[in-house]
């Protein structure tokens, strides 16, 4: 088994994450895995408006089986690359140790907000009547707070910032281009 570079896409709820995972790790022919596929009752703090208060430490929003499932994929896999979703970047020291380079996807919040309504209300599995006037009430309470201070924690720990927004395939292009130039992809 070779040892593949670990490429970590990180951005705010809705800045693209996700389908510029899914995009990247099937161009670049190699495995990926998701953020989301990891969290469970103990991956954030209980109360999110204190976690704001004290400053958003990231060390306290915990992923122990992501942390394992990237270190088994990393033992494990003949490909070149792994492409993950990692909202913070390489500011959790757990995961930090694991990647190589860091794409934060730092596109405008009110965009971010407005894909993040279009996902709820276009998803089956939603009650959008419900969901998002709670998410609304949460965003406008403490979460765009939360969004922003995270995005400049991992701003400041990236390799590559994109701040231009693009659809989904241009943007797969170009993040290809710019792997190329930096990593010889």
């Amino acid at each position: 088994m070779g040892k593949a570079v670990v490429i970590a896409i990180s951005g705010v709820s809705g800045s693209g994450k996700t389908a510029l995972v899914k995009r990247l790790a099937k161009q670049l022919y190699c495995p990926s895995l998701v953020f989301d596929d990891y969290i469970d009752v103990d991956t954030y703090p209980k109360n999110m408006k204190q976690w704001l208060k004290r400053g958003c430490n990231v060390e306290e929003i915990t992923t122990p089986r992501f942390v394992a499932a990237l270190e088994h994929l990393k033992l494990y896999t003949d490909a070149p690359f792994i492409v993950i979703e990692e909202p913070f970047g390489q500011c959790r020291r757990a995961m930090a140790l694991h990647i190589d380079f860091t794409i934060v996807l730092d596109i405008p919040i009110e965009i971010c907000l407005a894909r993040v309504i279009s996902r709820n209300i276009n998803s089956p599995n939603s009650d959008s009547l419900t969901a998002i006037p709670k998410y609304l009430c949460e965003y406008e309470d403490y979460l765009r707070d939360i969004y922003l201070n995270v995005l400049e924690q991992t701003r400041h720990r990236c390799d590559l910032k994109i701040s231009n927004v693009m659809p989904k395939q241009a943007l797969a292009n170009f993040v290809l281009q710019q792997l190329r130039s930096k990593l010889l992809v």
